[in-house]
């Protein structure tokens, strides 16, 4: 055989090594659930991400929420300690700390793990809206791990032309062999039942039976043991909010200061709630040169 046969067929198999290592992903590295106590889902390389510092608001910080708190934080607990738990729905206004409750109470029973089976702290995994359909697939990865896992979705809802709501249903009822013994799942959104009335409205005009339609769609919300609503907060809660984070973060500011300025930023927003407070609160602290922290 020639030298220039030689390289021909070396490089035909260079270029078929090149096709084959295309063709066939990489394998999935290791998970350690050691590596954080927080994970964002990555559905498209199949991965969990760690994530060394979580962005959440100290649970003694949350106010006007006594009441859904204290039963997210008991489902929670017991969940965390092998118990039985429901999945839960946090739904109702915009900004008033759902998802920070979510974070909040994770942090709560994680703050003393000798409590927990194991002395092993929960692991919060943040699925994205948009990877819902992939959900099976991260509970399959999860499932059998000595650790317990809350999976955890922000702000979800779903489109007139959206079908991953059977997908969700499906992983929640989780199939043949059941929702795995070591996951939750926990989400908020705005709507009580994820859907929007007109898409509800449609589907009972558009069917052949309107009301078999309509409960297939609501029946989503059903999946989810616990409904949390959060409801659009008063003065005086609003107020509560503000002076709570003015005396957490030491804001050297008159009381009627902090009230009049207060008032009139949710004023000018039109709105009040836990995210306005904290967007004044930052607001004066940058006036005042403090940095929140701590």
């Amino acid at each position: 055989m020639t030298e220039d046969t030689l390289k021909s067929v070396a490089d035909r198999l260079d270029r078929l090594i090149a096709l084959i290592e295309r063709a066939v992903p990489p394998a999935r590295p290791a998970f350690d659930p050691d590596a954080a106590d927080a994970f964002v889902w990555q559905a498209s390389t199949g991965t969990l991400q760690p994530v060394p510092k979580v962005n959440r608001v100290e649970m003694v910080l949350l106010k006007g929420v006594d009441r859904v708190r204290d039963i997210l934080v008991d489902n929670t607990d017991r969940f965390a300690r092998g118990l039985p738990a429901n999945n839960v729905l946090l739904w109702g206004a915009r900004g008033m700390g759902k998802s920070s409750l979510v974070k909040a109470a994770h942090a709560t029973i994680n703050s003393d793990p000798s409590k927990l089976p194991g002395g092993h702290p929960m692991k919060l995994v943040e699925i994205h809206r948009e990877d819902i359909d992939s959900l099976p697939e991260l509970m399959t990865l999860v499932r059998g791990l000595d650790r317990r896992f809350i999976l955890f979705c922000d702000d979800l809802s779903f489109d007139n032309d959206d079908t991953s709501y059977k997908s969700l249903k499906a992983a929640l009822d989780g199939g043949v062999e059941g929702r795995p013994e070591n996951v939750v799942f926990y989400a908020t959104s705005n709507r009580r039942h994820l859907l929007p009335r007109d898409m509800m409205e449609n589907e009972r005009s558009t069917a052949i039976n309107p009301g078999e339609a309509v409960e297939e769609k609501v029946s989503l919300s059903d999946r989810f043991g616990l409904w949390l609503g959060f409801h659009k907060c008063s003065q005086d809660d609003y107020l509560a909010m503000v002076n709570g984070y003015a005396e957490h973060f030491k804001l050297d500011v008159a009381p009627e200061v902090l009230r009049a300025e207060a008032l009139e930023w949710s004023t000018t927003r039109g709105a009040r709630s836990g995210r306005v407070a904290w967007q004044y609160v930052q607001d004066l602290a940058g006036r005042l040169g403090v940095a929140l922290t701590g």
